[in-house]
């Protein structure tokens, strides 16, 4: 017995040929039937409710808005929550309504938008995988990975998600500015997504997604939005129509207007004089009159704070009978606050 073993691609061949040899009766010509069995397997079949009304230019536009967007929500969603999060664009595809709806959890947080001008409503949808750790991380929560609750979000749940939704809603006016100017607001949020119909089960939609990384917890949102409220706008949709939404140059006229509102700015100053720890038995045996040792030097420089940046280097003093400080240098980007050397000092003698 032969130990040759046949390959897939050599038993799909001589199972072809089998049921080619069955459906041909002996003694007639195979030529054509192998012919025609050649010509089907070149055949395809063909969706005519296959979704490719948007263009394929218009498709790179949004996909190239959209990452920009995700950089930018993902730094403010990060400040938010205090912790590092990642905003990934997973992808920016063109399928029906119902294909849309019926890929969903249920239930989800299904996020129902009115967005003027655009004709229609839009669909913002959070996985609760994401969800209830968001919620969870602004109640002072970690980031631990726990299996997200099979329930509708309750009252309290909806207030802290409206946070997430205006932060995302603002960065998306902030991403589409350079198409056209957005007015963006929830309407109402709905658990079940079957139970919101924006436009008919087989109307074309485009499908922003975004995959959120919070720690080792990965989850999705997903941004529906319908062909016929951005049909009117199809034309400013082209790949540098959104180019004004990155930096501009700088110019003198800009520097000066920026200057000019920046003058009357109110901005808090913070002098620290010295710095230095003591026991709590010592802090609650403090009385008027005690005398509290650092180890500054009285000579040392003072290191003058704007808005918490280290601006200038002073001097402590007196000016009209008033504590003063007088600013003796600006410090420079590179140069660090001087150091603190150990010599005893009373905290007044600034005075």
């Amino acid at each position: 017995m032969s130990d040759e073993v046949l390959s897939q691609a050599e038993v799909e061949s001589l199972l072809n040929a089998m049921e080619v040899t069955t459906a041909v009766p002996s003694g007639t010509d195979t030529g054509g039937a192998a012919q025609t069995s050649r010509v089907k397997e070149k055949i395809t079949p063909y969706d005519f409710k296959r979704p490719e009304r948007v263009g394929k230019e218009q498709m790179r536009a949004l996909q190239s808005l959209h990452e920009g967007f995700g950089r930018n929500f993902s730094v403010a969603i990060s400040a938010l929550l205090r912790s590092i999060v990642e905003v990934k664009l997973t992808s920016v595809d063109q399928l029906t309504y119902s294909e849309f709806v019926f890929s969903l959890e249920n239930p989800t947080c299904f996020n129902l938008l009115k967005v003027e001008p655009l004709d229609g409503k839009l669909i913002l949808d959070i996985n609760p995988g994401v969800l209830y750790p968001i919620i969870n991380r602004l109640l002072g929560g970690g980031t631990e990975n726990t299996p997200p609750a099979r329930r509708p979000l309750t009252e309290i749940e909806l207030r802290l998600v409206t946070k997430v939704t205006d932060l995302f809603l603002k960065e998306m006016k902030d991403a589409w500015k350079g198409v056209v100017d957005l007015e963006p607001t929830v309407e109402r949020v709905e658990s079940n997504p079957q139970l919101v119909q924006i436009v008919p089960p087989n109307e074309v939609i485009i499908l922003v997604s975004f995959e959120l990384t919070i720690g080792e917890i990965r989850g999705m949102m997903n941004l529906c939005i319908p062909y016929n409220s951005i049909e009117r706008i199809g034309s400013k949709l082209q790949a540098n129509s959104w180019t004004n939404y990155g930096r501009t140059e700088d110019t003198v006229e800009s520097k000066g207007q920026i200057g000019k509102q920046l003058e009357k700015s109110i901005v808090e100053v913070v002098v620290t004089l010295a710095e230095s720890s003591i026991t709590t038995s010592d802090l609650l045996s403090l009385r008027v009159g005690d005398i509290i040792t650092t180890e500054k030097d009285i000579h040392a420089p003072l290191t003058v704070n704007v808005q918490g940046c280290a601006k200038y280097h002073g001097t402590a003093g007196a000016f009209k009978n008033r504590k003063a400080v007088q600013i003796d240098k600006m410090i420079a980007a590179e140069e660090e606050p001087p150091s603190q050397e150990s010599v005893g000092n009373v905290v007044d003698q600034a005075g």
